[in-house]
């Protein structure tokens, strides 16, 4: 049975466009070792015994193994003396029961199995002051994880103290507290001063051994380096903001946001607290949080208060009142915990010591939250300066450096945070927040050379950004000073084939011309042409077509129905129409374009050779082959007769009169057209140009139809390595090369051609809009495979979902649609359901020879197929008859050489029907 698997694609490396290219076709996370007396706290030296203490402090210390020396933290050469009834020497006392003093466990605690390993490991291991930092941005879960960690963990320490160590006077006070539990029945320690007692509890903790501290939220080392210093006996756990900088003999864990699975249960856990819950959206929340800990757990709170809010109506109350839900939590919720305010405490410190490492994280809230290159920033401030403002934001962990990359990420919700405007907030005016809006996109277009090589370069690293910025600045103003960057970005991305990536600057420069220059202004209705070419490459021909139609009625109106604008976009109107299907219309429009251009440019002029090459062109899609290639070989000649330095032209020109002999089932002809024009623009261009990597794919596509399947996949691999190297993995052409290896895989009964066809599927649907043609090629394709490969149940559902994107995208009528229709109801007859398939098949027949002819080489192929399932239904007669007129329409119109009649030839050969 002839299954149809050749599908084609929307990239354009081999046949006609509206630039005169053709399209390619496809098928289809360190402390003591625990022991006996681990829990015991032990005298570690037995001090001096007198009627007398006194307790000095002299503010300075020396460093011990390895740790910290600096200044102290407490009144220096404080003495004071007290009887020994009051306070007893620090070394004589023991730790009485009851001594730990914890925060509270979190009730609810997710994921971090990795961290609280590495928190075990270190903190058991044998060695002398060892201290553990846990650091990470604000809200990131730092001071949960050691809560949980040291009330849920056999960490064999006692006593274990929880200090709230943000400033020195809190780590003075926390040590404070700790002296009067040592002695908890003497009350005259309640007099004593605060530093006395910060005093007497180093010391205990210097001559006492087994003991944890864990010391929340430290802003400033040097806040406890007199205490580490002091105190190398036992352990300490440090939770902190700060990535750097911390002593050479410190341990550092980072902490980053929960897993998605992970922070989805942390959401649901808290909502459902109190029962069950309508959970719709719960998943998109926590994408939208950033899967950060305390907005998760701000964001369940208020959904638990307010039972009838369910996570999707909390996403839209976000999006329309960011400011608003960014301050809210439960009725218990302090608004200084919110992640509105929490962050603004660093900020207040980073503002303090550099005013632009603010202003530079509200720039980078625009941007994409990743991979955000540092030489973006260099005409922001001098180079000291720069460097000041975002070594702050990678020491209080607001971003997050790649120095491989040379490039930094930001948390998304930090970046929502920064574009939302708040009054009142010092970090978030209006102002500020419009500021930085400006500087992100004069930033962007300042990082984009006038050389076009250097301009390409340099938008494909900052296409996410730039991206970005649109995306963010929905329903804001227009910034004037954003045209001119996206004017740029989208010539770029014309040039590397990436039109559909164009089409949201496109839009951006079109409203703002047609804003200030009218609607009839030649750069706006250029624009619009652009706008609409673009819009046909991302597949989107309902958008296409009527833009075209605007563009050209503009231009008839203002420059008249003759000017060489006019005309090319009357070609290109031609051209849309056949990507939709209608391939008759645009034969008759570009008859007509023909003529008037020979007419107005002569036989050479470069609208008269563009009609000339789309009509070729609209002929194969009409399945006239034998139409297309004169047409085809006469462009070939005028352009090779042509002097100066077009050279694109002639290549693209010698390109698609081998593909036409492609199309018409000669790829004896068409091979060696590919390998001597590879020859050539490999010597032209260089072995890695786009153009020559198109070339050389085509050559692998005219191989496979000749039917050396091994040397197709071998260059079929090599170009999808090299295009993936030049290009990237995610162009639409690199991703064009691999689905076709897969289809020669598949053809060769290669076992990995599902598996690569399931990849490029992937890959499609991560970097092209919904409804773009290539994802519905893609799941065709991989449907052929799995059929191929025996799995005839999920060909049939991926062969449903094909047919019904099909429909819904392009029409009952598109090619395409009926396309994936006949591969549906083939698969139902392969796998028995011939009842279903038949009057399927017939119905796409009668179809194709209605809106594509009977002689297009689709409605010959689906005679054949008719004929196929016939057989296999045991129909015998009905089944010579769909063959044998399908073979005499082939020969007709394919002639003998043709892979289909050869085909049709061996169905009826196999049939017993001489020929």
């Amino acid at each position: 049975m002839a299954r149809e698997q050749l599908i084609k694609s929307g990239s354009s490396d081999a046949g006609a466009s509206g630039d005169a290219e053709a399209a390619e076709a496809e098928t289809g996370s360190s402390g003591e070792a625990a022991s006996a007396d681990a829990c015991e706290t032990r005298s570690a030296a037995p001090g001096d015994q007198r009627s007398m203490q006194q307790v000095s402090c002299s503010g300075t210390a020396t460093a011990a193994n390895g740790g910290i020396a600096v200044s102290g933290i407490y009144n220096a050469n404080t003495v004071v003396s007290l009887p020994p009834e009051v306070l007893r020497p620090a070394a004589e006392v023991n730790a009485p029961a009851g001594l730990d003093d914890l925060r509270d466990r979190p009730h609810h605690f997710v994921g971090r199995g990795d961290e609280l390993d590495l928190l075990d490991a270190a903190l058991n291991t044998p060695g002398s002051a060892l201290v553990q930092v846990v650091h990470g941005l604000g809200g990131i879960g730092k001071s949960a994880l050691a809560a949980h960690w040291a009330a849920t963990r056999p960490h064999g320490r006692t006593p274990a103290r929880w200090i709230s160590a943000d400033s020195p006077a809190g780590v003075q006070q926390g040590l404070a507290d700790l002296a009067t539990a040592l002695q908890p029945a003497s009350t005259g320690l309640l007099r004593l001063p605060a530093e006395v007692l910060a005093e007497y509890a180093l010391q205990w903790l210097a001559t006492h051994t087994g003991w944890l501290l864990i010391l929340d939220d430290v802003n400033d080392p040097a806040d406890i380096a007199h205490l580490v210093a002091r105190a190398p006996a036992g352990r300490f756990l440090i939770t902190s903001r700060l990535a750097a900088p911390w002593p050479r003999a410190t341990t550092l864990v980072r902490l980053d946001v929960l897993g998605p699975a992970e922070s989805l249960d942390l959401l649901t856990g808290i909502t459902t607290a109190a029962g069950p819950r309508d959970l719709d959206g719960a998943a998109e929340l926590c994408e939208e949080l950033g899967h950060l800990p305390l907005a998760l757990e701000q964001v369940s709170a208020y959904l638990a208060q307010n039972t009838l809010t369910t996570p999707r109506a909390y996403l839209a109350l976000l999006a329309g009142h960011p400011a608003a839900m960014y301050c809210q939590g439960s009725a218990t919720t302090r608004g200084e915990g919110t992640i509105a305010r929490i962050w603004n405490i660093t900020l207040d410190r980073i503002t303090a010591l550099e005013p632009l490492a603010t202003d530079l994280l509200r720039i980078l809230a625009w941007y994409a939250p990743e991979n955000i290159p540092v030489t973006l920033f260099g005409s922001l401030a001098d180079p000291p300066a720069v460097n000041q403002a975002i070594g702050l934001l990678i020491a209080y962990s607001m971003i997050t450096p790649d120095p491989g990359t040379g490039t930094v990420a930001v948390h998304r919700l930090v970046q929502a945070l920064g574009r939302t405007p708040e009054e009142g907030d010092p970090h978030r005016s209006p102002e500020a927040v419009a500021e930085g809006r400006s500087a992100a996109v004069a930033l962007l277009a300042a990082a984009i050379p006038e050389d076009a090589p250097q301009a390409d370069t340099s938008v494909r690293l900052l296409l996410p950004h730039i991206d970005a910025w649109v995306a963010n600045s929905a329903g804001l103003d227009p910034l004037p000073s954003a045209d001119g960057l996206f004017l740029s970005t989208a010539a770029s991305l014309i040039r590397q084939d990436l039109q559909h990536r164009a089409v949201p600057c496109l839009k951006h420069v079109l409203h703002a011309c047609e804003q200030e220059m009218g609607p009839a202004h030649h750069l706006t209705l250029a624009l619009r042409v652009a706008l609409a070419s673009a819009y046909e490459e991302a597949g989107d021909i309902t958008r296409a077509i009527p833009l075209f139609e605007s563009a050209l009625a503009g231009r008839r109106d203002v420059l008249g129905q003759d000017h060489p604008e006019t005309v090319v976009t009357r070609i290109l109107l031609a051209g849309a129409h056949e990507a939709a299907g209608g391939a008759k219309l645009a034969v008759d429009q570009l008859k007509d374009a023909l003529n008037d251009s020979l007419r107005l440019f002569g036989p050479d002029g470069p609208q008269t050779l563009m009609a000339r090459n789309n009509l070729a062109h609209a002929h194969g899609s009409a399945g006239r082959p034998d139409l297309a290639i004169p047409l085809y070989a006469e462009v070939l000649a005028r352009q090779q007769e042509k002097a100066g330095p077009d050279l694109r032209n002639r290549l693209t020109a010698r390109n698609n009169l081998a593909y036409a002999h492609r199309s018409a089932g000669r790829p004896d002809l068409a091979i060696p057209l590919y390998t001597e024009l590879l020859g050539e623009i490999r010597c032209l261009l260089g072995p890695d140009h786009p153009q020559t990597l198109s070339i050389a794919h085509n050559l692998a596509s005219a191989h496979c139809a000749a039917g050396d399947l091994e040397h197709a996949a071998a260059l079929y691999e090599r170009t999808a390595d090299d295009r993936a190297r030049v290009l990237g993995t995610s162009h639409p052409d690199t991703l064009t090369s691999r689905s076709d290896l897969a289809l020669a895989y598949n053809e060769a009964g290669d076992e990995r051609a599902v598996a690569l066809a399931e990849a490029v599927l992937a890959d499609r649907r991560s970097v092209l809009p919904a409804g773009h043609p290539d994802i519905m090629t893609s799941v065709n394709n991989l449907a052929v495979c799995c059929s191929t490969a025996g799995e005839s149940e999920r060909a049939i559902a991926l062969f449903e979902e094909a047919l019904e994107s099909r429909t819904a995208v392009l029409g009952p009528d598109s090619p395409d649609t009926l396309t994936a229709r006949n591969n549906l109801a083939c698969a139902h007859a392969e796998g028995g359901r011939l009842d279903d398939a038949l009057p399927v098949l017939r119905t796409v027949l009668d179809d194709r020879v209605r809106v594509l002819g009977r002689d297009h080489p689709d409605a010959i192929a689906s005679r054949g197929t008719l004929g196929g399932a016939h057989r296999l239904a045991g129909n015998t007669d009905q089944a010579l008859i769909h063959y044998e007129e399908a073979h005499s329409d082939a020969r007709r119109v394919l002639g003998e050489n043709h892979k289909l009649t050869q085909q049709l030839r061996s169905r009826l050969g196999a049939m017993g029907r001489k020929l």
